[in-house]
C-alpha cells in the first residue's frame, strides 16, 4: 500500500484514540470482508489496506515510526498487514460470524449440529396414563440441493490462497509467533467462490419436522426425554444433535402432586366428623369410596392406598390423601340452632380431653 495515508484509509484523523483507531477498523473490517463480498477483488484489496493500516496505527511504536517517517517500521518486508491483527481481529470474527453452534470458525471440519429443547404441556390425566403424541420441531436440515456442502452445484471450495489451506496464519511479535484464524477463509481453508443458492452456502436450511413423542406412565413435571439424533443436522457431514422433550404438567382443579401421592383438599361437615360417614370422592380416572371414621378431626388425612400416580419406570402407585376441612355453616335454620344448643349443652357434661386438659392449664396458671 505504497504512499497511502494510514489515516485516511481508517478514515480517522491524525490524532485519534485508540478506540475511535479500533471503532474504524472495525467497521471497515466487517463492511468490506470477502465473505460479504465474494469474488469482489477491490473488496478484498481494501480489506487488506484496512487491515495493514491498523496493524501500524494500533501499536504505538510503529504509530510514532509512521508519524515521524511517514513509512511503516519494516514496511519492504511486508509484514505489516499480518502483524496487526491481534487479539481485535479475533474480537471481529467472534461478533461477526457468532451463532448457533460457535460461528463460522472451523466449519471445513465435520461439526456436531446443535442440541434443541422442546417443552410439552400435558395433563395430569396423560401423566397418569402415558401418551403417545406428535410435535412439531423447527430446526436446522440439511441442504438438499449442494447435499450439505454449500457450494452450487458442480461446483467446488478452493483452497485459500492466503493461508495455503491450513485455516490460520501466523504472526511473529519478536521471539513469539502466534497463530491467528484466517481472515480470508474465516478458518476454514478453503473459499467458497459459488455458494448454494437455496441456502446461501450454510449447507444446511430452516425446517419443520414432525416427531413422534411417547410419554411413560408416571413421568414428573420438569422431567426431560432425551432423542437422540433428533437435533439439528450437522455440518460437513457431522452428525445430527439431540433433541430434549421437555415436560410440563398442567395445574389440576382439584389434586395436587406430591411425588406419586394426590392430595385433595376435602370439605366435611362437623356431624360427618363426629358421628363418621362414608362419602365419594375424586380419584383420578372417577370416584371412589372414603370411609370417614368417626371422631376424625379437621386436617386428618385419610389414604386410599393406590389411587395416586403410577411409579415412573417401576411397580405400583402411590396413594390419594383426602385432608380433612372442616366447614362451618355461616348461617343456620332454626331446627339447626336448636339441635347445636341442646348438643352445647350436653356437651358441658362431657368435655372431650382437649378441652378439659386446657380448661386445667388455666385453672393453674390463674391460681
Amino acid at each position: 500500500m505504497a504512499n497511502r495515508d494510514y489515516y485516511e484509509v481508517l478514515g480517522v484523523s491524525q490524532g485519534a484514540s485508540d478506540a475511535e483507531l479500533k471503532k474504524a477498523y472495525r467497521q471497515l473490517a466487517m463492511q468490506f470482508h470477502p465473505d460479504k463480498n465474494p469474488g469482489d477483488k477491490k473488496a478484498e484489496e481494501r480489506f487488506k489496506e484496512v487491515g495493514e493500516a491498523y496493524g501500524v496505527l494500533s501499536d504505538p511504536d510503529k504509530r510514532a515510526h509512521y508519524d515521524r517517517f511517514g513509512v511503516a517500521p519494516g514496511a519492504a518486508s511486508g509484514g505489516g498487514f499480518e502483524g496487526g491483527f491481534g487479539t481485535l481481529f479475533e474480537d471481529i470474527f467472534e461478533n461477526f460470524f457468532s451463532g448457533a453452534g460457535g460461528g463460522r470458525r472451523g466449519r471445513s471440519r465435520p461439526t456436531r449440529g446443535e442440541d434443541l429443547q422442546y417443552e410439552l404441556k400435558i395433563t395430569l390425566e396423560d401423566a397418569a396414563t402415558g401418551l403417545e403424541t406428535k410435535i412439531q420441531i423447527p430446526r436446522l436440515v440439511r441442504c438438499e440441493a449442494c447435499k450439505g456442502s454449500g457450494s452450487e452445484p458442480g461446483t467446488h471450495k478452493t483452497t485459500c490462497d492466503t493461508c495455503q489451506g491450513r485455516g490460520e496464519i501466523r504472526m511473529s511479535h519478536g521471539f513469539l509467533t502466534v497463530a491467528r484464524p484466517c481472515p480470508r477463509c474465516a478458518g476454514e481453508g478453503q473459499i467458497n467462490k459459488s455458494p448454494c443458492r437455496d441456502c446461501r452456502g450454510e449447507g444446511r436450511l430452516r425446517g419443520e419436522h414432525v416427531l413422534g413423542v411417547k410419554i411413560p406412565a408416571g413421568i414428573d413435571d420438569g422431567m426431560q426425554l432425551r432423542l437422540s439424533g433428533e437435533g439439528s443436522s450437522g455440518v460437513n457431514g457431522g452428525p445430527a444433535g439431540d433433541l430434549y422433550v421437555l415436560v410440563r404438567i398442567r395445574d389440576h382443579p382439584i389434586f395436587t402432586r406430591h411425588g406419586t401421592d394426590l392430595l385433595v383438599d376435602l370439605p366435611v361437615s362437623f356431624t360427618q366428623l363426629a358421628l363418621g360417614a362414608e362419602v365419594d370422592v375424586p380419584i383420578l380416572g372417577g370416584t371412589d369410596k372414603l370411609k370417614i371414621p368417626a371422631g376424625s378431626q379437621p386436617h386428618q388425612v385419610i389414604r386410599l392406598r393406590g389411587k395416586g400416580m403410577p411409579r415412573l419406570r417401576e411397580r405400583g402407585h402411590g396413594d390419594a390423601c383426602y385432608r380433612l376441612l372442616l366447614e362451618v355453616p355461616q348461617k343456620l335454620s332454626a331446627k339447626q340452632r336448636e339441635a347445636l344448643e341442646a348438643f352445647e349443652a350436653a356437651s358441658k357434661e362431657h368435655r372431650g380431653p382437649l378441652a378439659s386438659a386446657f380448661i386445667e392449664r388455666m385453672k393453674k396458671l390463674l391460681g
